[in-house]
């Protein structure tokens, strides 16, 4: 893990995403305290699965039910 100021990484920003394309993780510090951290972007697409949430999410059964403070607009 390496670390650089601000100005260092606004000057060399193409060598240090070389840095993280190549597994290492980068730090940028302002006044020599990190405040961010250059990790490689992982593109990969999480698999989803139908069903995953069955019986985690409650309706009740007057769901679709006037408000009370609409009856006077339904028929």
């Amino acid at each position: 893990m390496s670390q650089f100021n601000i100005h260092e990484a606004k000057t060399h920003l193409s060598k240090l995403i070389e840095k993280v394309k190549n597994g290492e993780e980068v730090i940028i510090a302002k006044d020599n305290k990190p405040v961010a951290k250059l990790i490689l972007f992982d593109d990969e697409k999480l698999e989803r699965k139908l069903g995953s949430a069955k019986g985690l999410i409650k309706i009740s059964d007057d769901f679709d039910a006037p408000l009370p403070e609409f009856e006077e607009y339904s028929n």
